[in-house]
């Protein structure tokens, strides 16, 4: 039975993707960093649920020793634990920054450090990396967020390079906006970590707040997501990239069609 490894399950992205698999009889190992979400996982009937913060190498070491254990191989890795801290750049210390780096990137890339000595040993294996469409347009005050999705772009392209003529496949994952707690755990954020009230931005911070509850052009729910996830899982060799939600789609081409002018016009009136 193929099996896979997702990171940051407790909600969203990665919880959705885990209960589709399931259905799909793909042998599922979600992990949270809360042992409350672990436990939650556990009664949704995913027995072997296990308690990871992407931050902790120790953890990440755990977690691909005990799947082992178990079944003496991983298929799929899935790097999707993240966040998003929103603020402008100028609001933003560095030590904040460097705590996005930490989950987002960091994080990330000892996940991916780790298991690729795995799927060297066996032979084969998928690494599914999280970006998103601020991995390839950037919007107002979330520079934060912006940077480290740009910077697994990079991560990802390169290890594709290092990669090739093996069976493992690195993959990338452009989301838009899909259903899901990030923006309201953005806003958290903000107000942690931004000094709103003496902000030369506060109307801005004050409106992206109020309109947290409004729709969102183009949101999909997680499950388009979890379904491309699974189209990875069944390929032989999937695609580098894939793209997800029409709102990435359209960016995407506006980014390769127009002037940074043009381009830097149209996200300001997105932003």
């Amino acid at each position: 039975m193929t099996n896979i490894v997702i990171t940051g399950c407790s909600t969203g992205i990665g919880l959705e993707t885990a209960k589709y698999l399931k259905s799909k009889s793909i042998k599922v190992y979600p992990t949270a960093r809360d042992p409350k979400d672990v436990e939650m996982l556990k009664e949704l009937g995913f027995e072997h649920a296990m308690q990871l913060d992407v931050r902790k190498p120790n953890e990440i070491s755990t977690v691909i020793n005990k799947v082992l254990e178990i079944d003496s191989k991983i298929d799929i890795w899935f790097n999707n634990a993240g966040f998003g801290q929103t603020g402008a750049m100028e609001d933003i210390s560095t030590e904040v920054l460097k705590e996005q780096f930490e989950t987002n990137v960091f994080g990330l890339h000892e996940c991916t450090r780790q298991i690729i000595p795995v799927m060297r040993e066996q032979g084969h294996g998928k690494i599914i990396q999280h970006s998103s469409v601020l991995g390839i347009v950037s919007l107002f005050g979330k520079g934060a967020y912006n940077a480290s999705k740009y910077a697994v772009e990079g991560l990802t392209d390169t290890l594709r390079l290092e990669l090739e003529g093996t069976d493992i496949y690195p993959v990338l994952l452009n989301t838009g906006p899909v259903t899901s707690d990030f923006r309201k755990n953005a806003v958290q954020k903000l107000k942690e970590n931004v000094d709103i009230e003496h902000s030369l931005f506060k109307e801005q911070y004050l409106e992206s707040m109020e309109g947290i509850a409004k729709k969102v052009p183009f949101k999909e729910e997680a499950i388009s997501v979890a379904q491309i996830v699974h189209t990875i899982i069944l390929k032989e060799r999937p695609k580098p990239r894939y793209y997800i939600t029409k709102a990435t789609y359209l960016l995407g081409y506006i980014k390769r069609v127009v002037s940074t002018s043009l381009l830097d016009k149209i996200l300001l009136k997105i932003g």
